[in-house]
């Protein structure tokens, strides 16, 4: 009986990297498909909750429950004039939105979305395509995982700064300079959290952090101040409130987007959300153990297996895609409950607190691992913090930009 294997040529792959490859290539459409429509939902969900804790109604018109406004907005981006500006530079006005979306795109394929599928649990892939092995489910299973999606997510910031520097309007051109200072910035601490957390796995891919914490415990019980600190330049990285400096209406119109239209301007928008997503699955793998189901694995020895059937496979996506809609509910929330930072705070808390925070945090993980006491770093997080509130306040910084100038003739502070 003839297999698949049988019609392909000599030098193509076969066996077990040939069953990877199909189950990569399977893993890379279905995700990019399932969050570009998530990225649809995420804005009615942002709508639907902003409008429930502001106690409004929200999109509730077209379809039930609204569920039907994003097709509606996306239509009417569709129809609507797209508009160019005279003076632009237009080659690098049509690239821009493409410069940005596109490494949004491509940055979730080293996410694992679930263990690995055992192929002798479905006889007919072994039967008619001559597939054997387990093969992981996810789109690429790189020794580098958590640096290449970092460095992804700091290639956002050209499609931004070239936008914005071709629209020939003031108001974009500052959106472009804060995003650019605000990404550079917030990459540091961001790469130095991420160090900490491999440096305390002992592996560059993201299964190999998960299984990390399957074994012990989630790295948010083990290290949240280092969670909170990641969670914080996640936000930062994806211009999401409190951080929206590079397109705060009250301030800049809109900012590096101001003179797009139709779907170039909603190719920004995608991008955001995009990023969003994949970032919050990032967070889910480093600190809230991916598909895991069980917070104290060194304690309680159970939990959904790494390799099993196609049930347990389509758990593990579940839990995964369950955890990620989690920490984008909360990005959500945090935008209507915190209010923007002013552009010096949002440098200051950058270069003084958080870059200074995680280079401690990153020496004690150092320390610990050193002398084999990983399994109590929740102490040495309890010990950052602890110096951070004592020795913090005591530290030299910088001038007040509020700091109140004496003027002649006043009874307020004369000179």
């Amino acid at each position: 009986m003839q297999t698949l294997t049988d019609y392909l040529p000599a030098w193509f792959p076969t066996g077990p990297s040939l069953a990877q490859l199909i189950a990569s290539v399977a893993v890379v459409v279905l995700a990019l498909h399932v969050i570009l429509g998530a990225c649809a939902y995420a804005i009615w969900l942002e709508r639907r909750l902003s409008a429930w804790m502001q106690d409004r109604v929200g999109p509730n018109r077209v379809g039930p429950w609204g569920l039907l406004q994003p097709i509606a907005d996306g239509l009417k981006f569709f129809l609507k004039e797209d508009y160019t500006p005279t003076n632009v530079d237009r080659s690098l006005f049509t690239m821009a939105p493409a410069l940005l979306a596109i490494p949004s795109l491509i940055g979730f394929v080293i996410i694992p979305w679930g263990g690995a599928l055992d192929l002798s649990t479905l006889p007919i892939i072994g039967k008619e395509l001559g597939l054997t092995g387990a093969v992981k489910i996810v789109g690429a299973d790189v020794n580098i995982g958590v640096v290449y999606m970092l460095a992804i997510a700091s290639l956002s910031v050209y499609g931004v700064a070239l936008g914005s520097w071709a629209s020939n309007n003031k108001f974009a051109f500052l959106g472009g300079l804060r995003a650019s200072a605000q990404i550079i910035s917030y990459e540091i601490p961001m790469g130095v959290c991420m160090l900490a957390v491999i440096l305390m796995s002992g592996s560059f891919t993201p299964g190999g952090i998960i299984a990390g914490q399957q074994e012990h415990v989630w790295n948010i019980f083990q290290q949240p101040l280092t969670a909170v600190l990641f969670y914080t330049c996640m936000l930062a990285e994806t211009n999401r409130l409190p951080f929206d400096l590079a397109e705060c209406e009250s301030e800049l119109v809109g900012g590096y987007h101001t003179e797009y239209s139709s779907m170039r301007f909603a190719l920004f928008f995608l991008a955001e959300y995009f990023n969003m997503i994949a970032s919050s699955a990032l967070f889910v793998v480093l600190f809230l153990g991916g598909w895991s189901v069980n917070p104290f694995g060194a304690f309680y020895h159970w939990d959904l297996p790494f390799v099993g059937s196609l049930p347990v496979v389509v758990a593990q996506i579940g839990v995964m895609a369950g955890k990620t809609f989690l920490v984008v509910s909360l990005g959500i929330a945090l935008r209507w409950t915190l209010p923007r930072f002013r552009f010096d705070q949002l440098m200051r808390l950058a270069w003084e607190g958080m870059i200074p925070t995680a280079l401690l945090i990153l020496t004690c993980t150092a320390v610990f691992v050193y002398f084999g006491i990983v399994q109590w770093m929740w102490v040495g997080s309890l010990l950052c913090l602890s110096i951070i509130w004592f020795v913090g306040p005591r530290l030299p910084k910088s001038a007040s930009p509020n700091a109140k100038i004496g003027m002649i003739g006043s009874r307020f502070s004369p000179a």
